[in-house]
């Protein structure tokens, strides 16, 4: 299953109404995790990679503590681009060595606490490098985790500018054309520096874009390892972490290439990194939360004019920032359940714009598109919610954080996840 299908989501929902504990009169909208997708998406994630594979799960989609708590019972590890998101995946009981330290702007205390936790940890400069060796030197023993360092292929941009990082400049990792003498030798010099890390950008990036960012640090991969055997001075490259990027379907018209696709693509073009020669990390986090969540809405008003109907509802770029901000990048498909859950069909005269809580024009999740005649007291269902919407929450308008609820396909059970920020969280937040 690559997205959740419309009359199950009505289905589930239905079940919610007639649970008050799920549904109150104050939950004007609510976020929802089909539990059972995200195991799902897992447990393909686990079949279809070597057994000795950390998947390192992106915090930044999904940082829900009882979500993370899952991920890490099903094996998975945590990518942590922050020290508050290290303490995060900690908070799952997870082990550090499973927890891959990214950022691109790391205190000297923060790097010392992560080689003290032997997490893996991606420099994501030559600078950076020099850093940690500083910070080797001063504990005086070689580190227990693994490091590596981020290296940028430039490949060129991907069709979402701002979640693309590798083109000829990137605010992230060292480029290589630039750089690859001084890398190869930074790599002879620390006989610690055992890893490479490539990622070059998230859901705007193609499979061939992924591949050919692939191919580059590959061919540096081994020229690396070919100098380092020849001049008998640091340590060979054998942890490859390959990112995440993987986009997934937003349309109901479109699909992108699967997992088990892209999976095959790298084996047939890179059986070496499949081999017990490396170990692969991989950080997925969109591929595996995104189509798992959905939000319901509720209608409070709805606002007739000759041509053209507003639909108000209780969320918009609080949640969906990126899609109120960049429309033109972001998408999520809407539909339509009355007050009862049952799904409306059919097209009103007029198109829609739905439109959320802020203060400001741009609060709009979507414009000018076809639906049922919407009325006071529906539910907008908006899909593909679960990753980059609650954990970008924006706190303008200072609006209350809405109540989460998991969802077990199996069981046909609900779980609490997070409850309804109440106004005493709030105050404390701005206090």
């Amino acid at each position: 299953m690559n997205r959740l299908n419309e009359d199950y989501i009505a289905e589930v929902f239905r079940q919610a109404l007639n649970k008050k504990e799920i549904l109150s009169e104050e939950d004007t909208a609510l976020i929802f995790f089909d539990l059972s997708h995200i195991r799902d998406r897992l447990s393909e994630l686990t079949n279809l990679f070597p057994s000795n594979t950390l998947h390192a799960i992106a915090v930044k989609a999904n940082p829900l503590v009882k979500i993370l708590e899952k991920v890490a019972k099903a094996g998975a590890g945590f990518e942590a681009a922050s020290l508050p998101e290290v303490h995060l995946a900690m908070q799952t009981g997870v082990d550090s060595k499973r927890i891959v330290f990214d950022s691109p702007v790391r205190t000297k205390n923060e790097i010392r606490l992560a080689l003290e936790l032997s997490c893996h940890i991606n420099a994501d400069s030559l600078l950076e490098v020099d850093r940690i060796s500083e910070l080797i030197a001063e504990k005086g023993n070689s580190p227990l985790g693994t490091i590596g360092l981020r290296i940028n292929p430039q490949i060129g941009q991907g069709t979402i500018s701002s979640t693309s990082v590798a083109g000829n400049y990137s605010k992230f990792g060292a480029p290589i054309e630039e750089n690859r003498d001084c890398l190869i030798d930074t790599y002879k010099k620390h006989d610690w520096l055992t890893g490479v890390h490539v990622h070059i950008g998230s859901q705007g990036c193609s499979i061939d874009m992924l591949l050919d960012g692939m191919e580059i640090i590959l061919n540096f991969v081994t020229q690396v390892n070919n100098e380092i055997e020849q001049s008998g001075t640091g340590t060979k490259i054998t942890t490859i972490d390959i990112g995440g990027g993987l986009p997934v379907s937003y349309h109901r018209d479109r699909e992108p290439a699967s997992l088990s696709q892209y999976v095959q693509a790298l084996r047939n073009n890179f059986g070496e990194i499949f081999t017990e020669e490396y170990k692969l990390i991989t950080e997925f986090g969109r591929y595996i939360h995104a189509n798992a969540g959905w939000v319901a809405s509720r209608v409070e008003y709805v606002k007739r004019e000759p041509s053209l109907n507003t639909a108000m509802i209780h969320v918009g770029a609080d949640l969906f920032l990126r899609k109120c901000y960049r429309p033109e990048d972001w998408h999520h498909e809407v539909f339509v359940l009355d007050k009862n859950g049952n799904r409306k069909l059919g097209n009103d005269k007029n198109p829609y714009v739905i439109a959320g809580p802020l203060c400001f024009a741009g609060d709009v999740i979507a414009e000018n598109i076809s639906l049922p005649c919407v009325e006071e007291g529906d539910y907008i269902i908006v899909q593909d919610t679960g990753a980059y919407t609650l954990s970008m929450w924006s706190r303008y308008n200072s609006r209350q954080i809405p109540k989460v609820v998991g969802y077990d396909r199996e069981t046909k059970q609900f779980e609490p996840i997070r409850a309804r920020e109440s106004t005493e969280d709030l105050i404390e937040f701005w206090s």
